[in-house]
């Protein structure tokens, strides 16, 4: 199968015997190739989009690290005295009856407190654990961003949405910093599982 060439242009047939035409040519050939690949590949043509279906399903290698960070925090918390009762990702109704856009609001809120907590970790035996798990909330962060940034102008967060965000700001203002720990981590799998899966499924999340 012959490779696609373009064509050079029409003055620059039979002017291989001078060197000065010859070379214009092959930057005026440059120049083409260069601006079809450019056009072919906008630079940040897919940051704009929203691609959540991913996440339908993490691989479980990688959720692997986020079980032997909970694993390790749960061995931590039985070394220590913390008590706590926290109810900040509490919700009397499910994720899927959010309308589609509002999905990705709630767990991007989600995603800020939960990358905000293990980012300023208290105990420092956790802290390589925690790389990988934080770099991979981070990328769901922002492809979560470009989803909310380019939502429809008449689209308007449902009551239930509102009301529950204004609680969940609330809520984790008065809890102590132990205890936001603790409620971030023990609710990984929720988030991810739950949460962000039904986001990714969008509208066939029911």
């Amino acid at each position: 199968m012959k490779r696609y060439a373009p064509p050079f242009p029409s003055h620059c047939h039979g002017a291989a015997n001078t060197n000065g035409k010859m070379m214009g040519c092959k930057l005026l050939l440059v120049l083409t190739l260069w601006t079809m690949s450019t056009e072919a590949f906008p630079k940040g043509a897919q940051r704009k989009k929203c691609h959540l279906s991913k996440y339908k399903s993490l691989p479980p290698w990688e959720l692997e690290t986020f079980k032997n960070v909970k694993d390790r925090f749960e061995d931590i918390m039985l070394l220590s005295d913390r008590k706590c009762n926290t109810k900040i990702f509490h919700r009397n109704w499910e994720v899927k009856e959010l309308a589609v856009h509002d999905r990705a609001i709630l767990v991007e809120a989600e995603l800020h407190l939960v990358i905000d907590v293990l980012e300023n970790f208290g105990d420092p035996s956790l802290s390589e654990q925690l790389v990988r798990p934080l770099e991979i909330l981070r990328h769901i962060r922002e492809d979560l961003k470009s989803c909310t940034r380019h939502q429809p102008d008449d689209h308007q967060r449902s009551r239930r949405l509102t009301s529950w965000l204004q609680k969940f700001h609330t809520a984790k203002k008065m809890e102590t910093p132990g205890c936001l720990e603790a409620s971030v981590i023990l609710n990984l799998f929720r988030l991810l599982n739950n949460d962000l899966k039904c986001a990714a499924y969008m509208e066939f999340c029911t």
